[in-house]
C-alpha cells in the first residue's frame, strides 16, 4: 500500500501546489506524471506480489481519497486556469497534468470503485465519472464491457485494424447507447420507474457539474471544464482501445463465445505505472474478478495472457499514430493468435 499510495497521491499534491503557485511545481507534476513514471518502468524489473487480504481495508481508504481528492483538484484547476494568476505556459502545463492525473489515475480509481458492493463506494465511483462527464460508464462497462468483452457486441472492444480515433466515436457513442439499453431492461425487470434511471443521474449531474463550473470561471471556466472533461475520457478509451486491441472470445457451442480467459486482455508487468493505475495493466485478472481489489490482482503468466511491449501509457501515447501501432502491435497479435 505505501507504493500505491506514494505513486498516485504525489502527483496530485504537486499538481495542486502547480494549481496555487504555478512555476517549477507545474514542471515537476508534468515530469511526475510523464518521465519519472516511464523511466521508473524502465529501470525496475521486478513485479508486485498481489497484495494480503489485509490491505483491502487500506486500499478503500486510498480510493476515496483519491476520489475526492481528483474531484477538488478538477474545481482548482478551473479556477486557476480560467484566472490571471498563471501565465499561458504554466496554463497548458496545469491543463495537461490535470488531464494525465484525471485520466490515469482518476479513472482506474473509478473503474475500482463501480465494482464495489459497497454501496457508498460504489456511488463515490460514479461521481467520479460523472464529474468529467462520462457517468454513463458505470453502467456500460459492468453491465455490457464485462459482459461481452472480446467480441464484435461489444463497443469497448477494438478490433484488428481499426484505428484508435475510428474506435474512440465507435465506442463512446456504443457504449452510452448499449449501457441504456441495459439499465432500461434492468428497470423494467425490477419494476422501477423511468425517473429512477441511472441515467438522468448520469446527464443531470452533468449538467451540476458545467454548472459549477460556470460559477467557478464564468464562460471560460466552462471551456476548461469541457477540455479536460474531454481529455480524461479520451484516455479511458484509449485504454480500453490497447487492452483488448485485436483479441476475440472464439464462438462455441450455439454461437455463444467462449468464457472470457487470461488470454482476452493485453497486460503489462511495469511496476511503476501500474502502482500509478491501481494495477489496471493487470487486466486479465480483473476480468476474471472485477470484484477483486486492486492490491490482489495477480499477473498472469507472458504464457498464459498476452502482454503488451511497453508498460500501458507509452502504448496508449503509440496508438496515437495508426501506422506505428499497427506495426507494432500485428506481428505480436498474430503470433499469439497462432497459439494454441
Amino acid at each position: 500500500m505505501p507504493l500505491f499510495a506514494f505513486a498516485t497521491l504525489s502527483p496530485l499534491i504537486l499538481i495542486v501546489l502547480a494549481g496555487l503557485w504555478g512555476g517549477v511545481w507545474v514542471l515537476a507534476a508534468l515530469l511526475t506524471l510523464t518521465l519519472l513514471t516511464a523511466a521508473l518502468d524502465a529501470l525496475i524489473h521486478r513485479t508486485l506480489p498481489p497484495g494480503s487480504g489485509a490491505e483491502f481495508p487500506a486500499a478503500d481508504a486510498l480510493s476515496v481519497l483519491i476520489a475526492l481528492g481528483g474531484i477538488a483538484l478538477l474545481a482548482l484547476s478551473v479556477h486557476a486556469l480560467s484566472g490571471p494568476a498563471l501565465g499561458p505556459l504554466e496554463k497548458a502545463g496545469l491543463f495537461a497534468a490535470t488531464g494525465l492525473y484525471l485520466g490515469q489515475v482518476g479513472n482506474s480509481n473509478a473503474h475500482e470503485l463501480i465494482h464495489r458492493s459497497n454501496r457508498w463506494l460504489h456511488g463515490l465511483g460514479m461521481w467520479a465519472y460523472i464529474a468529467v462527464l462520462f457517468g454513463h460508464h458505470t453502467s456500460a462497462h459492468v453491465l455490457v464491457h464485462h459482459v461481452r468483452v472480446a467480441t464484435r457486441a461489444d463497443p469497448s472492444s477494438a478490433r484488428r485494424g481499426e484505428g484508435l480515433y475510428r474506435f474512440m466515436a465507435r465506442a463512446w457513442r456504443g457504449s452510452f447507447r448499449e449501457g441504456w439499453a441495459a439499465e432500461s431492461a434492468r428497470l423494467v425487470r425490477v419494476g422501477r420507474p423511468g425517473w429512477r434511471h441511472p441515467y438522468v443521474l448520469y446527464l443531470g449531474g452533468g449538467m451540476a457539474m458545467a454548472l459549477a463550473a460556470i460559477l467557478i470561471g464564468g464562460g471560460a471556466g466552462l471551456l476548461w471544464y469541457l477540455s479536460l472533461a474531454g481529455f480524461a475520457q479520451a484516455q479511458l478509451l484509449m485504454s480500453d482501445y490497447v487492452q483488448h486491441y485485436g483479441l476475440t472470445r472464439a464462438p462455441g457451442r450455439g454461437g455463444k463465445p467462449e468464457p472470457v480467459g487470461p488470454r482476452h486482455s493485453w497486460n503489462s508487468p511495469h511496476v511503476a505505472s501500474s502502482a500509478l493505475m491501481l494495477n489496471a495493466p493487470r487486466h486479465s485478472d480483473h476480468h476474471a474478478h472485477p470484484q477483486r481489489p486492486y492490491p490482489a490482482l495477480s499477473l498472469h503468466a507472458a504464457t498464459d495472457a498476452p502482454r503488451l511491449p511497453r508498460a500501458l501509457p507509452v502504448m496508449a501515447c503509440v496508438a496515437l499514430v495508426p501506422p506505428v501501432w499497427r506495426r507494432v502491435m500485428h506481428p505480436r497479435l498474430a503470433a499469439w493468435q497462432a497459439k494454441p
